[in-house]
């Protein structure tokens, strides 16, 4: 492995701060999804949230932080069961893209004239670019949270994968397109969303997923010099809501079939 280094941390190299960030985004994009044994085992249970936590102990070296807690804290949840945690899951999410809490970034924000078509088109062009594309067995929207962390998990590894080839045109590539799609999409509209979580699931499972996904990704905007967007946006108005929420568990989104990984990615 090709050594890149942290000034100011020899110990951590950037290609492990990479993969870090990657399992960050990744567990994010599991939890909220539709509950499964995986949300159990990966982030509801004591093993799966130690492992976390020591992934998010290499990006925030606090053991105090409020990342650290919340990474922690997500084993103490009183939710034990996929039944437990769907109930929840349904009652702050519901059945349309209009629950309580929506799921989907063009809900949140300016409620202009085909503002929603051209975000969701420049979400698709942003995956398109990398070689992904939604899995239409999901008949999930590209504005899904899980769907934007689930890329920004992949970009991360394909930043890693980069550092350790030493390819710099693909490096910077892919920073670029990190630091684009969190400025102008998860970065944008996440905080509003992690507020209204905290709103409507005081102390609960979900509320500290959102309190875990808040701190990482302000420490994100932080890190590559962006403005993290505000806690309080106005929701789109609604017309017409008859957009479905994402049917079967949403695993595939948006890396599906079609997709490339790492290495085909260049």
């Amino acid at each position: 492995m090709q050594a890149h280094v942290l000034e100011g941390n020899p110990r951590i190299s950037e290609v492990d701060l990479a993969l870090c960030r990657s399992t960050l985004y990744s567990a994010v994009a599991l939890g909220f999804r539709p509950p499964s044994e995986e949300t159990l085992s990966r982030l509801a249970s004591q093993e799966g949230a130690e492992a976390l936590a020591d992934a998010v102990a290499v990006l925030d070296a606090n053991p105090e932080s409020e990342l650290v807690c919340a990474a922690r804290t997500l084993a103490k949840t009183e939710a034990a069961t996929v039944t437990e945690l769907t109930d929840s899951f349904n009652r702050l999410f519901g059945h349309t893209a209009r629950g309580p809490v929506p799921l989907y970034e063009t809900e949140y924000g300016i409620d202009a004239p085909f503002q929603q078509p051209q975000e969701l088109g420049d979400l698709t062009g942003f995956y398109r670019a990398f070689g992904l594309t939604l899995n239409p067995k999901e008949h999930e929207r590209a504005d899904h949270v899980s769907c934007e962390c689930e890329f920004l998990s992949f970009l991360a590894l394909k930043e890693a994968y980069a550092l350790e080839r030493g390819d710099i045109p693909m490096l910077e590539e892919t920073r670029k397109a990190t630091r684009l799609f969190l400025q102008n999409h998860l970065g944008r509209f996440l905080a509003a969303f992690a507020n209204k979580l905290a709103q409507e699931d005081q102390n609960g499972f979900y509320c500290t997923l959102g309190n875990l996904c808040l701190p990482f990704v302000t420490q994100e905007c932080a890190r590559l010099g962006i403005p993290l967007g505000p806690k309080r946006l106005s929701m789109r108005t609604v017309t017409d809501d008859k957009v479905p929420m994402g049917c079967g568990d949403g695993a595939e989104c948006p890396l599906m079939p079609g997709s490339t990984n790492p290495e085909e990615a260049e």
